[in-house]
């Protein structure tokens, strides 16, 4: 019994020493999303900016994507580019459940083992375009979108409400995506990588 304990002891020792940043200045949770319509909300997404994080050091063309599972649980599978918009694609693929009596807008998404970590849907379009992703602690965000760039002013706006629920987004990191015309040059990056 002693060995599981200490098992135990080492892994969160080792999960709170590998914790990026808080960056939000709030000290109440972030508010979420009225409601998220799962069936809308499935499909690919693609990582227009996040706070930087270790599971995505040198990651570039990051998209995620949301399907149901037979077992009444959701398939998330994240992809990137490693250290270029051409570079080697590292998958990781994963679980997520509905938190019950949030309206869909709180999941909990697992991606080894028994641990469960929060995704709340903060913010999205009404028409499922764009969506604001973080969990309570202000440690991790995403900006998503349905395509790989988005206009400067939808980026303002989004930027705006991020900053008016406490977020510094000074902190974010702006991923690098191919365009979306398949004969174009890849963009420069807008953003600094954070390793």
């Amino acid at each position: 019994m002693r060995f599981p304990l200490i098992v135990l002891a080492a892994a969160l020792i080792l999960s709170a020493c590998g914790q990026p940043p808080v960056n939000r200045s709030a000290e109440s949770p972030p508010p979420v999303a009225a409601s998220v319509e799962l069936p809308a909300y499935l499909g690919l997404w693609y990582e227009i900016a996040r706070f930087p994080n270790r599971f995505e050091d040198h990651c570039q063309a990051v998209t995620a994507e949301y399907a149901r599972r037979d077992d009444g649980l959701l398939s998330v599978v994240n992809a990137c580019r490693k250290g270029a918009l051409d570079g080697e694609i590292d998958r990781a693929e994963g679980r997520a459940r509905i938190v019950e009596g949030s309206n869909n807008a709180k999941l909990k998404v697992s991606f080894f083992g028994p641990f469960w970590a929060d995704y709340w849907v903060l913010d999205r379009a009404e028409d499922y375009s764009w969506s604001l992703v973080g969990e309570p602690e202000g440690r991790y965000l995403w900006i998503l979108a349905r395509t790989p760039q988005i206009d400067d002013a939808l980026l303002q706006d989004l930027l705006s409400r991020l900053e008016g629920m406490g977020y510094n987004t000074d902190a974010l990191y702006f991923t690098p995506q191919p365009d979306m015309a398949p004969d174009a040059e890849p963009e420069a990056e807008s953003g600094t990588d954070p390793a």
